[in-house]
């Protein structure tokens, strides 16, 4: 099955800002274009807003002057539904209310022709109980544009479960042809993006629910060592904190209120007080005019270790042995050691990789988060407790600001902060493969290229090893057994996967 004829008119329903972006990829792929509103006179706005967006790319050249013209002639705004009676394609962009895409698509399936294939936007509803109100729910697909959709490179291709594959692989075949990256997934709540980013939210929401550190803090830590574009609390500020919770509740009550999905209740208090972010001028940080933004705990200057001595394996951190040479303080090698992989300070304190302990279950351990790149990231967290002795807490900071690294010290939580969150998205990666929600490869592209992600989940797992994230939240469940960390079979699978191959137990 190919993708659709480029002569062949395209409609698009509902003109707001998605609306319009998805109108401008089909009519600068070539399509002619209807659009369409309830409202009179939004489609013929929505028609003049998008000419005026060609005007622009054609002044960053972009787009040539003979192209804008051709394609403004091919975009028609449309006064009733029944003008939308020859296209091959509907993509809806209405209301997220399942009542009203239903009474929709059974109004269009009775213009329509039978070929004509029908699309919704959806980002938080089932596709399948859309496409469930109508005669042939076998043409009904999820096309998932992410916003601004001339701009971003993604499309989820949602199969609800009646929906046939021809009409899953013709959706997938366009939104290839219109020059987007398309992802194949079956209808599940969130999709692949909104599902398996939920911990990259909850997490930092969670550590600051706990008072350990604070949104500045957990956003840098997040950004300059977990290598992500942008904090958790900094991005639902961007989105709209009502926007964010909504799709959170709605991942949460679509999977019968699993605690994996559990809402924030500091971020439900945002909501109920108005601070929904930029867009209301105060969210997570004030954003009026003049307001400055929150530094980063950050620990003042301290004396570097004269020498530290590497016990054991420190797995994903082991190119830490390295830069430490490099800064010019002597690594000593002990191999292996009873009390597991570590670095052991002149102080006798130990700096250990955040593993889903916490560092008073031990004497004087001090934890350190993951870091995409130890050589090139810009600022490390450590964790220790309230007894951690002052001297091996300076001689960690010393060390790493030795590196050229800031330091942030947070509270003594498990898993501390990008560790935790990198482990729960694996976890909900394999988890959503085992489940035929996607494959592997397009994970990894939905996440990269959905919400900017440094590496795609299976990436991440290939990089920190085969066992890596089980422990982590096989740790952090033992610490707090709501369920919320506990591995999911699919991880524990992969694991356990890898301990046959290599002959352990």
């Amino acid at each position: 099955m190919t993708a659709l004829d480029l002569s062949s008119p395209v409609a698009v329903v509902g003109t707001g800002t998605m609306g319009q972006g998805i109108a401008q990829v089909a009519l600068v792929a070539g399509h002619p274009v209807r659009l369409y509103d309830t409202l009179p006179g939004r489609a013929r706005e929505a028609a003049d807003a998008i000419g005026a967006r060609l005007d622009r790319l054609v002044e960053k050249e972009r787009l040539t002057g003979a192209d804008r013209d051709a394609a403004r002639a091919r975009l028609l705004p449309a006064e009733d539904l029944p003008e939308l009676a020859d296209c091959v394609l509907v993509v809806e962009a209405v209301l997220e209310r399942l009542d009203v895409k239903q009474d929709l698509f059974r109004a269009l399936e009775g213009i329509v022709a039978d070929d004509c294939l029908l699309a919704t936007n959806t980002s938080s509803l089932s596709v399948t109980a859309i496409g469930g109100a109508l005669r042939n729910p076998g043409r009904f697909v999820g096309l998932h544009f992410f916003n601004p959709a001339p701009l971003l490179p993604l499309v989820e291709v949602v199969s609800g479960f009646a929906t046939d594959v021809s009409s899953a692989t013709r959706a997938f075949e366009t939104a290839r042809a219109w020059g987007k990256t398309p992802v194949a997934c079956a209808d599940t709540p969130g999709f692949i993006v909104n599902r398996i980013a939920r911990p990259f939210y909850a997490e930092a929401f969670a550590v600051h629910e706990a008072q350990v550190a604070d949104p500045a803090t957990i956003d840098a830590v997040l950004c300059e060592s977990g290598g992500f574009r942008m904090g958790a609390f900094e991005l639902t500020d961007l989105i709209g904190q009502d926007v964010n919770e909504s799709v959170t509740q709605s991942v949460w009550q679509s999977f019968f209120q699993d605690v994996r999905f559990t809402p924030s209740l500091a971020q439900r208090r945002l909501v109920e007080s108005g601070r929904l972010g930029r867009k209301t001028g105060h969210g997570w940080y004030d954003h009026g005019e003049g307001a400055e933004r929150p530094e980063p705990d950050t620990a003042d200057k301290r004396q570097p270790p004269a020498y530290v001595v590497a016990e054991g394996d420190l797995g994903p951190a082991s190119e830490l042995l390295e830069v430490i040479r490099e800064a010019g303080i002597p690594v000593r090698d002990e191999g292996d050691d009873d009390q597991g992989a570590s670095l052991l300070l002149p102080s006798g304190g130990r700096l250990v990789l955040a593993d889903g302990q916490t560092a008073g279950e031990y004497r004087d351990f001090v934890y350190f988060d993951l870091a995409l790149d130890y050589r090139t990231a810009g600022r490390i967290a450590l964790s220790a407790s309230q007894d951690t002795s002052p001297q091996v807490l300076d001689e960690a900071i010393g060390l790493f600001q030795a590196l050229g690294k800031q330091v942030s010290v947070i509270g003594d939580v498990p898993g501390m902060i990008v560790a935790r969150t990198v482990a729960r998205i694996i976890d909900l990666a394999h988890d959503a493969v085992a489940k035929g929600v996607a494959t592997e490869e397009d994970i990894d592209t939905a996440m990269r290229l959905g919400v900017n992600y440094p590496l795609g989940p299976f990436e991440w797992s290939r990089r920190l090893g085969r066992t890596w994230a089980y422990v982590l939240l096989d740790d952090l469940h033992r610490r707090d057994p709501s369920g919320r960390y506990a591995p999911s079979l699919a991880l524990y699978r992969h694991a356990h996967a890898s301990d046959s191959r290599e002959g352990t137990s």
